[in-house]
């Protein structure tokens, strides 16, 4: 499946391992995001039952220089998790500087595999329960078959983390790069095309789309290797909701949830109630189809996907025994911002308003990561709030802060 493009595309991340990252700086700062985050996987694709206790197998296929890996393997070693983490790229370059980020960490549960995701079933690496392929598919000659054979590394009850790029979120990338096609041809030296690239980002119109579009950023903050990856790789698809549903199942996948949920909910973003009526009457792919149209925002696309014959592993709010966990913030800042009756929550330039109930803020102080939901529903009765009470409202509570992927269940201990 080598062509052209390919080669180019090695060449590419040999002399610029993307993301561009200096191994110095772990010793400040874990890069954290999505997809592949500890709490989101557990959430999401196990549906907080699979026990905390139980060997993890995950795979970064294209793991690059390590974001996803570093953060996944430094989170289980913080809580204690076993298991392996398994990095897998072609770039000998982007090998080198994962290796070092882990090394500054002391990280021992990463294995570092050089080859390229094609060639798992040559590489005999076995199966995995986790598998992340983090702007991947949008750089490969076939994507179907790369995302085919991911499906077949998944053991079963197992699942993916994607990101692939979307396409208008990204208006003006594509402008560009046929641009520098034809001012930087692909066969030339990476380090001629950056320069040539530098010059026509200086001297572009204001009219040039990139610059109208303030929610692409790579070329301006990602270094040498963010402008490259941005406006000079060699091969670079977009996928529409639509499109990236279809590829999921013809690998034999179906969707768990985008990332952010509520995003890709286009009842949020349509006051109208005859809009609203409308909407309510579309499938989920057509309610996530028209957000992204109608958003104009999203550049990416974060998604979690299972094997399609295995059973859906949901999590449940309704167990009282389950104990959530907020991802990324305090439940003191947490309650602060419910404060108002409603949480305000921005994604790239769009600000949405959720409706909370009154007890709201109550409940979310309550949310330690250590507290069951029926310790925080037998808290707030014991305070006096009317056991319904607090019983519907704990529920709207997780409900939509579940949405912003802010408020998710822990794995289950054991």
């Amino acid at each position: 499946m080598t062509d052209a493009a390919d080669r180019a595309l090695a060449a590419q991340y040999e002399a610029y391992p993307y993301p561009q990252r200096d191994p110095a700086e772990e010793a400040r700062r874990l890069v954290i995001g999505s997809p592949s985050h500890l709490r989101e996987v557990d959430h999401w694709v196990f549906g907080a039952r699979r026990p905390a206790g139980r060997p993890l197998r995950a795979l970064f296929a294209g793991g690059g220089s390590g974001d996803g890996a570093i953060m996944l393997a430094q989170q289980m070693a913080w809580a204690g998790r076993p298991g392996e983490v398994v990095w897998l790229d072609r770039s000998a370059a982007a090998r080198r500087v994962a290796e070092a980020r882990a090394a500054v960490r002391g990280l021992s549960n990463i294995r570092f595999v050089s080859g390229s995701l094609l060639e798992l079933p040559a590489l005999g690496l076995g199966a995995f329960d986790y598998v992340d392929c983090c702007g991947v598919l949008h750089h490969l000659p076939d994507p179907a078959a790369g995302l085919a054979a991911l499906a077949r590394a998944l053991a079963p009850g197992g699942g993916i983390g994607l990101m692939v790029y979307a396409p208008h979120g990204r208006t003006g990338v594509y402008m560009l790069q046929d641009a520098l096609r034809l001012l930087a041809p692909p066969d030339r030296p990476p380090p001629e095309r950056l320069e040539v690239a530098r010059r026509l980002w200086r001297h572009l119109p204001e009219t040039a789309w990139l610059k109208k579009n303030p929610w692409i950023t790579d070329h301006l903050s990602g270094g040498d290797a963010g402008l490259y990856d941005l406006l000079l790789n060699p091969r670079d698809v977009a996928f529409t909701v639509p499109a990236l549903l279809d590829l999921l199942a013809g690998a034999g996948l179906r969707p768990i949830t985008f990332i952010e949920p509520v995003r890709y909910d286009a009842a949020r973003y349509l006051p109208d109630p005859r809009l609203r009526e409308r909407v309510a009457a579309m499938s989920w792919r057509e309610r996530a189809a028209l957000a992204e149209a109608i958003a104009g925002n999203m550049g990416i696309h974060i998604l979690y996907a299972a094997r399609a014959e295995d059973p859906p592993a949901t999590p449940d709010w309704t167990d009282p025994a389950a104990v959530p966990v907020l991802r990324e913030v305090t439940h003191g800042r947490m309650a602060e911002a419910a404060a108002g009756g409603a949480l305000r929550v921005t994604f790239d330039g769009i600000t949405l308003s959720l409706p909370l109930p009154r007890l709201a803020p109550a409940i979310l102080r309550r949310v330690d990561g250590r507290r069951s939901l029926g310790a925080i529903r037998d808290g707030l009765v014991a305070e006096g709030a009317e056991a319904a009470r607090a019983a519907a409202d704990l529920a709207e509570t997780c409900r939509t802060l579940e949405a912003t992927n802010r408020l998710l269940l822990s794995a289950p201990a054991g």
